[in-house]
């Protein structure tokens, strides 16, 4: 990180004013690296809830001293400390008090990088040496209350794959510790995927995974993924071979190209049915479309996933290897992989999942500089099939078809008939 330079935040409000406040946490640490400051969060010392209340903060959530700003919507939090009183990120008694110092308050976060506050004057309060490991690109815990907290090792993966910062061994053993006396496994589905979900959104994702392999906790949040890495594939088709690692470079193909949430999860699932493969049918994983399809419905059950990700998931892994294969299909077979995707009454989804197939195509090294011809011709078919009237198919219908439990049918057929007839002229 080259040098570093930080901007006075003006807090002239008549309500701050009145109060001790330090801007804290991630919009330090993100102004600190030059990068767009979204939100302000502030912690207040020395004061209480009541005075807080008084001068018309409007206290948020149940179990932290949080208020919203009157005016401005900021964050602003008492200090606090917390200590463990059970298992789970959720197993925290909290105490906030005037007494409770800045130092204290940054004591209790998880990394040095997110341990730097700063003052109304714009000086910056570093107790942890944050501003050090900034410049190094280290991410490092700031005490060892770091491993109470299952969630840090998520976040702490997490902002490996944002910032591409390497984690300290000492800061890795106590992730491993985490994975190893079961408190990993006492995160809530929500947060689970909360934190997957904010780590497919990184500029590097793969790194959030790999992270979470070598700590141990793939294998406990998501071990269907964890079971592809070191499986074998057909080189002809897969020049990386190991499927972990080609899952690792669909999704970053994803990042690369900006594509939204559900193409990213639908990239990093497409291929788990691989992981259940016989061993002595290597490397090649025939049927696997409808196994990853029972492992990704079993998943998103698991960490309540949304229906959005979710769906699109389930017909990329469906058929993403017909799509691949489209120029050995015929019209018929086209077609009705364009209603069981349902593209005509969800174009906009139909898109993600043609970009979710090319995730899948382009996540193979030397294949960068490779044509895709089946997206061309799976889009084009879909234009010919939309070309046809199926309101006038209907109205046809209506009129030589009286039985109404039969017309529906009817119609379906005809529509169907009509679409593959116009992918045929385009075939031809």
């Amino acid at each position: 990180m080259s040098g570093i330079t930080i901007s006075v935040i003006e807090q002239d409000d008549k309500i701050s004013s009145q109060l001790k406040t330090f801007l804290v946490g991630g919009s330090v640490r993100d102004e600190l690296l030059n990068l767009p400051v979204k939100d302000h969060d502030y912690v207040v010392v020395g004061s209480t809830p009541e005075e807080m209340i008084r001068l018309g903060f409007r206290p948020v959530g149940k179990d932290f001293p949080v208020y919203l700003h009157p005016k401005n919507r900021s964050q602003y939090a008492l200090a606090r400390t917390e200590r463990k009183v059970a298992r789970g990120y959720k197993g925290f008694e909290i105490h906030a008090s005037p007494k409770v110092t800045l130092q204290d308050d940054l004591a209790r976060r998880d990394l040095t990088i997110n341990a730097i506050a700063k003052d109304k004057d714009g000086n910056i309060i570093d107790p942890f040496n944050g501003v050090a490991d900034l410049k190094a690109g280290l991410l490092r815990h700031v005490s060892a209350a770091f491993s109470e907290d299952p969630v840090r090792v998520l976040r702490t993966a997490r902002f490996s794959a944002r910032f591409s910062f390497c984690i300290v061994p000492e800061t890795l053993l106590l992730m491993k510790e985490l994975v190893r006396n079961g408190e990993v496994d006492a995160l809530v589905p929500e947060r689970v995927w909360q934190e997957l979900a904010r780590g497919l959104m990184e500029k590097k994702p793969s790194r959030l995974f790999y992270v979470l392999r070598e700590c141990g906790a793939l294998a406990r949040i998501m071990p269907e993924l964890d079971a592809l890495f070191g499986i074998p594939q057909p080189v002809q088709w897969h020049p990386e071979v190991d499927t972990g690692e080609h899952i690792m470079r669909v999704i970053d193909y994803a990042a690369s190209k900006n594509y939204s949430l559900p193409v990213r999860f639908a990239a990093l699932t497409h291929d788990l049915g691989k992981g259940v493969t016989p061993q002595n049918l290597w490397p090649h994983h025939i049927g696997h479309e409808s196994q990853s399809v029972k492992l990704i419905n079993d998943l998103c059950k698991r960490i309540k996933i949304p229906k959005d990700s979710r769906d699109l998931a389930l017909l990329v892994a469906s058929y993403h290897t017909n799509v691949h294969r489209i120029a050995k299909l015929c019209s018929a077979a086209i077609g009705d992989m364009l209603i069981a995707v349902d593209a005509f009454r969800r174009p906009k989804r139909f898109e993600k999942f043609i970009r979710a197939c090319e995730c899948d195509f382009y996540g193979r090294p030397g294949y960068d500089k490779k044509p895709y011809p089946q997206a061309i011709r799976l889009r084009e078919a879909f234009n010919a099939a939309c070309s046809i009237d199926s309101g006038a198919i209907a109205s046809s219908q209506a009129k030589t078809n009286s039985d109404r439990a039969l017309l529906s049918a009817s119609i379906n057929a005809k529509v169907r008939e009509a679409r593959i007839a116009e992918i045929k002229k385009l075939l031809a």
